[in-house]
């Protein structure tokens, strides 16, 4: 059951240009939270909140770590809080990835659809290999942050300034002609998502994908996150806040 109220920011820096990483002391959230969940924070003076994943769970330290980008004056003005000061947020939120330890999984991760890819690696360690994707080297986030749990990082940027050059999908093509995992996991652009559970089905594997929607109250009653799903051979609306944000990749209609 998700909680509302006010927390304490014990560490906040910024990681790239425009890409904030907060940590929230939140035991009775933290306790609750899964991977692929999400939190929804006020911004002072704005009248909707703000969705931001949950980049990374420690049920023992009772903390919550958020990495979010500034995209407009809302997440503007959230990142100008700073260390000691309590943020204001609603959480858990959605239904996040279903994790099966002991397997192989593949994460990819497009631009700020990385931090929610930590969480999830972090539940497979070495078992897990994470394919991120960015616009160039000033972009790139998380890198350490996968390796110091173990898992196996493949790097590309558009540009070739950091790692191979190109896009993630290539990256997973290339992948799965020498290696079958046994779940893919990714988040990322709509246009990622669609060559990534494309790729999954042709091969046979499993693949959970992080949709990304504009929201309003983030429970499930404003109906603003609708987006077209297939669930048993029937098309139906989905709510993203309420029916995702994650969802079996066969089962979106993108």
């Amino acid at each position: 059951m998700y909680k509302q109220g006010k927390y304490q920011i014990i560490s906040k820096k910024a990681i790239a240009k425009g890409i904030y990483d907060m940590e929230i002391y939140c035991p009775e959230i933290a306790v609750q939270t899964e991977c692929g969940q999400f939190v929804h924070i006020s911004a002072d003076g704005f009248f909707l909140r703000r969705p931001i994943s949950v980049c990374a769970v420690d049920k023992v330290r009772g903390t919550l770590r958020i990495v979010f980008e500034v995209r407009g004056n809302g997440t503007d003005k959230i990142s100008q809080l700073n260390k000691g000061e309590l943020i204001d947020m609603i959480a858990p939120l959605g239904n996040g990835f279903k994790v099966f330890p002991g397997k192989k999984a593949v994460c990819v991760g497009g631009g700020i659809g990385t931090p929610p890819m930590l969480a999830v690696a972090a539940e497979y360690g070495a078992d897990a290999t994470v394919i991120c994707g960015f616009r160039s080297a000033s972009a790139v986030i998380l890198q350490d942050d996968l390796k110091a749990q173990g898992n196996r990082t493949i790097l590309c940027t558009d540009d070739g300034t950091a790692g191979r050059k190109g896009f993630v999908t290539d990256a997973l093509k290339e992948l799965l002609e020498t290696e079958k995992p046994d779940v893919i996991y990714a988040c990322g652009p709509d246009v990622m998502l669609r060559a990534v559970a494309s790729m999954a089905k042709e091969n046979g594997i499993s693949c959970q994908v992080s949709l990304e929607e504009r929201m309003g109250c983030g429970v499930g009653a404003c109906l603003v996150c609708a987006c077209k799903a297939v669930k048993n051979g029937e098309e139906y609306f989905a709510h993203v806040c309420k029916d995702g944000p994650v969802f079996p990749a066969e089962e979106v209609m993108f």
